[in-house]
């Protein structure tokens, strides 16, 4: 199934949370990344038909999600944050969404499910006594009861310990692999890289870029790079890393002590540094990334 999302904006008064995006998502496994704050859970929800659009349109094969019933059929979402009902097993609260769905056989759904997420050894232990892995993998349940075509996942590794977490992009491959549609959003890139082959990118509300995971990584990798030196001659360092060719901008702040660099080619500048530090003889004291947040990687792509 293909999720269009067509000039999509939604506000909250005045503030804006997602501004006219535009995107398609198609079968396979899609990463929506951006860092927190970026609008990826409010996209989400209204993919999944709890939140109107304050404009433009959001459809699965065709038909609005917004006030149609009938996707929950289609649907799966997992939120990253939404109270339980803690006074329930995991298995009564799988059980009651399996009825929920109407399902004919909603005791052999809900197992089916429980099995799925591998968490049938703690399915009858109250919700209350479980980490936050656990409640992560019960939702995942929860919304796998009823087989849907289409799963929506809000940062869906949080919580999580390594083996809970390879479990689970295990079984988000096999669903891709049956021709599903999985979305799940992350700011973390080492999740996408892992799982991933399509990527949307998000920033301050806005779409900042779309494609192929390796496109994108290229991009990022590709950015002007800043850096904070310290050594024992700052100005003698900043004239051999201009005429070595090294940085496009250069500058000696004397307040904090520190030479201030950028460089478009941060592999080449890591492996000369210390070479022409040596060949100069200046010692180095400290090299220290100045841009290297999510927030400033997914700027650079909004920018360029």
């Amino acid at each position: 199934m293909t999720i269009t999302i067509n000039r999509v904006s939604k506000w909250y008064g005045h503030v804006v949370a997602v501004n006219d995006v535009t995107m398609t998502i198609e079968p396979g496994i899609t990463g929506l990344l951006g860092p927190n704050g970026a609008g990826k859970t409010t996209l989400l929800n209204m993919i999944a038909g709890f939140a109107a659009p304050s404009s433009g349109e959001v459809t699965l094969d065709g038909q609005p999600t917004w006030r149609n019933e009938q996707i929950y059929r289609k649907i799966g979402l997992v939120p990253e944050r939404e109270p339980m009902y803690d006074f329930l097993t995991g298995r009564k609260f799988v059980l009651a969404n399996a009825k929920l769905h109407g399902l004919p056989n909603p005791g052999a759904a809900a197992e089916a499910a429980i099995v799925q997420v591998d968490m049938a050894a703690a399915a009858d232990r109250t919700i209350d006594t479980y980490s936050k892995g656990m409640r992560q993998r019960m939702k995942m349940a929860a919304a796998l009861v009823h087989n849907p075509q289409v799963l929506l996942l809000d940062e869906p590794f949080n919580g999580m310990d390594p083996r809970q977490r390879l479990h689970l992009m295990d079984l988000l491959r096999r669903m891709s692999a049956d021709g599903r549609t999985v979305l799940f959003s992350s700011h973390i890139l080492e999740e996408v890289e892992q799982l991933a082959t399509h990527i949307e990118v998000m920033v301050a509300g806005r779409h900042a870029a779309s494609g192929d995971f390796r496109a994108i990584r290229r991009l990022m990798t590709d950015r002007p790079h800043q850096y904070r030196l310290r050594s024992d001659s700052d100005r003698a360092l900043a004239a051999a890393l201009v005429a070595d060719g090294l940085v496009v901008s250069v500058h000696v702040d004397t307040e904090d002590e520190a030479l201030h660099v950028q460089t478009s080619d941060f592999g080449t500048f890591t492996v000369r540094l210390p070479q022409l530090a040596r060949e100069n003889k200046i010692r180095l004291y400290d090299v220290t990334p100045a841009d290297e947040s999510l927030e400033s990687v997914f700027g650079y792509l909004v920018r360029g």
